[in-house]
């Protein structure tokens, strides 16, 4: 792709987006609220540089050449110079994410192909708010991004084909298998995803079996590389919740309606990894005890 490809965001997917496109060959330019957010960000992708190179994974010219294709900057009219493909990677937040996406299109010009990297919430709706209709497409990374080999591309009703040629060529550059699919809540990745650990939760919930149990049966049964309950902690279970009731409002239907068992955890702060505590509980370095 020509152009710096932006990413507003330093969060955990901003910067594992920021840390794998550099690593790619692409020009990344790092958006944070101000500079020193952006700043913060760079010094953790330089951190996971690191350990990468200490592990033998990264050499010290690939490194060098990644550092010298990755900048941070403040979201400003001045950091969206020169860049062809915007990612908002922002808090599932609706009203945050609308405004930074129409913020960033009247920075941009209509040439600017617009992203937004929510896993769940309807592009249409997005678009619409901010301003933007037929110009936003839904770029789901899945993190680790560096490790996970798939995007999933939500495209809504009426998008010009150009548009999804964008998204998809994008997908190939970050050497990821694209998966175009119709926006509607949740995409297709977390609506499957969501009602597994939903059941799961239940079963829990019921006392059919044990945490441990129930999350074994998936990964020793069927392969799966963790359960859906270690997922749902991973993933954030204010977030799992969020979803969920998102899906539930638009669809009613009962299997996305949210377990008694999630809104107890959510409503104690049990909210999973990033809280130490949720289905399992979890070391400050995010590793399950």
């Amino acid at each position: 792709m020509t152009g710096i490809f932006a990413i507003l965001g330093p969060g955990a997917l901003g910067l594992s987006t920021a840390q794998w496109a550099a690593e790619c060959g692409l020009q990344v330019r790092l958006l944070g609220r101000d500079l020193d957010h952006a700043r913060q960000g760079l010094q953790e992708v330089e951190q996971r540089w690191g350990v990468a190179m200490q592990k033998g994974a990264l050499s010290p010219q690939a490194h060098e050449k990644a550092r010298s294709r990755l900048q941070a900057a403040p979201f400003s009219l001045e950091a969206m110079e020169s860049v062809s493909t915007l990612l908002e990677a922002l808090p599932e937040d609706p009203g945050q994410k609308t405004l930074a996406l129409a913020m960033a299109a009247g920075w941009g010009g209509t040439d600017l192909l617009l992203l937004s990297g929510t896993s769940a919430l309807p592009i249409s709706d997005l678009a619409e708010a901010a301003g933007i209709q037929k110009r936003l497409l839904g770029f789901h990374l899945f993190v680790p991004v560096p490790r996970m080999a798939v995007v999933e591309v939500a495209v809504p009703s009426g998008t010009p084909p150009s548009l999804v040629d964008q998204g998809r060529a994008l997908g190939l550059a970050l050497r990821k298998r694209v998966v175009v699919v119709q926006d509607q809540p949740g995409f297709a990745a977390a609506r499957m995803a969501l009602v597994q650990g939903l059941e799961a939760m239940r079963l829990l919930e019921a006392g059919a079996a044990t945490t441990e149990d129930l999350d074994a049966l998936m990964t020793l049964g069927y392969g799966h590389p963790v359960g859906p309950l270690e997922l749902s902690d991973r993933i954030g279970l204010d977030l799992r919740l969020s979803i969920a009731e998102g899906l539930f409002r638009a669809s009613r239907n009962p299997r996305f309606e949210p377990p008694t068992l999630l809104r107890e955890k959510v409503a104690q702060g049990e909210t999973g990894r990033k809280a130490g505590r949720g289905f399992y509980t979890w070391d400050p370095d995010g590793r399950r005890l």
